[in-house]
């Protein structure tokens, strides 16, 4: 019997994977998800060739990286896609400099608030935008060393 092994690889966005962004990354408008592949904010993780995730990010105060969103498809969670993602994002991160990263998530979405904190997150502030959205949205950050 014979296995193969996957093999994942992460690199920036390209104009080409524009549609499965668009497809997977709901929440924001196809000029922001373009804007965002020209300026190489997105970064894409493919297992055999096949996206299976992304981060987007942009810059708080124009300068400290801040994680938008991170994404990966139902069936590839739980398998350390998320995590060889965020790692290549961080290091993508400090190998520009930076000294901070930032993100954020609704108080209520628990799974997600555990996942930032178990990649070394703590939370730094929370602040409620009603009717925006019905939870706090709670801010972390992380100093890179």
């Amino acid at each position: 019997m014979r296995y193969s092994r996957m093999t994942r690889r992460v690199s920036i966005a390209r104009p080409d994977h524009l549609d499965w962004l668009l497809s997977h990354d709901r929440d924001v408008s196809q000029d922001w998800v373009e804007r965002c592949i020209m300026h190489k904010e997105y970064l894409i993780l493919q297992e055999d060739g096949l996206e299976i995730g992304f981060i987007r990010w942009s810059s708080f105060w124009g300068k400290i990286p801040y994680m938008d969103m991170i994404f990966v498809l139902p069936s590839s969670r739980t398998s350390g896609a998320g995590k060889l993602l965020y790692r290549a994002w961080e290091k993508a991160m400090a190998d520009r400099g930076a000294g901070l990263l930032m993100t954020s998530c609704e108080r209520d979405e628990q799974e997600p608030l555990r996942w930032h904190m178990a990649n070394g997150f703590e939370i730094v502030g929370e602040v409620a935008f009603p009717g925006f959205q019905n939870g706090k949205e709670v801010f972390l950050a992380k100093i890179l060393v």
